[in-house]
Parts: structure tokens; sequence; C-alpha cells
């Protein structure tokens, strides 16, 4: 996910705006947008896994596992080379679930480089805010005196 998406979940004037607009045209729009706005981060991992489970689903029908509905194998007719084919896709596929794998771990690690920028932006905005807090202001001794 790059951050400087424009439509991301969270309180951005662009999902504002969408909530907003969404409402006005279909109300079921505008609470669309207002779900994603407060659970679209948890949407990643429905998302790969809902596109594991589909890739699974539909490469069995690609690769003529699936029910034929009349159609017959997608075999050449050569045993030999539908043989090596069908090995170098279960390898392909090996490969694909590799990849994946090292993909969500980068998610996984991006997203906690995010979070840990954001823990230490929010730490030093508090820690400035508390020194501003606990300086006495110039005045204050002077309007006290009177």
């Amino acid at each position: 996910m790059n951050n400087a998406a424009l439509i991301r979940p969270g309180w951005t004037p662009a999902t504002i705006a969408l909530m907003v607009i969404g409402f006005m045209l279909f109300w079921p729009l505008g609470f669309a947008m207002l779900a994603y706005i407060l659970w679209g981060n948890r949407l990643d991992g429905f998302k790969r896994d809902v596109s594991r489970a589909t890739d699974g689903f539909c490469g069995a029908f690609r690769r003529g596992k699936g029910p034929s509905f009349g159609r017959g194998s997608f075999g050449t007719g050569n045993v030999a080379f539908d043989e090596w084919r069908e090995k170098e896709l279960e390898r392909l596929a090996e490969e694909r679930r590799k990849l994946e794998e090292m993909r969500a771990a980068f998610e996984d690690y991006a997203h906690e480089l995010r979070r840990a920028k954001d823990r230490e932006e929010f730490d030093r905005f508090m820690a400035e805010r508390n020194a501003a807090a606990k300086k006495p202001s110039p005045g204050a001794n002077d309007a006290g005196e009177e």
C-alpha cells in the first residue's frame, strides 16, 4: 500500500467527501464508505485469503482438474509432455505460493515500520506538548500581582 494514496482507510478529506456524497446519492454507499474508513485496514488479510482461495479454485478449472461441463481433458495426447507440463505447473504453483508468503511478510514488515514511525511521531508530539504545558507563560506572574 502506498501512503500517498488518495483513498485509503482513515479519516482523510477524500474519504469523508466520498462518504457524504455516498449518503446523498444512495445511503448504503455512504455506509459502505464509513465501514471502509473504520475497518478498511482489516481488508488486506481478507483480500489475500479470498485471492488464494479463488486462485486455487479457478486454477483447477484452467488445468482441467475441475468439473469438465462436457469438455474433454486439456491434454495434448502426448503422455510424456502432459506429465512434464503438470510437474512444471506444480513447481510454478509452489514458487507462486513462496512469493505470496514473501509478499505477505514484506507487507507485515512495512506495516510495522509505518506503525513504529507513527508511534515515534506521536510520542514526539506528546513530549513537545507536555514541555510547552510545563513552561509558565511570561505574562502569568504579572497578571496575578495586580
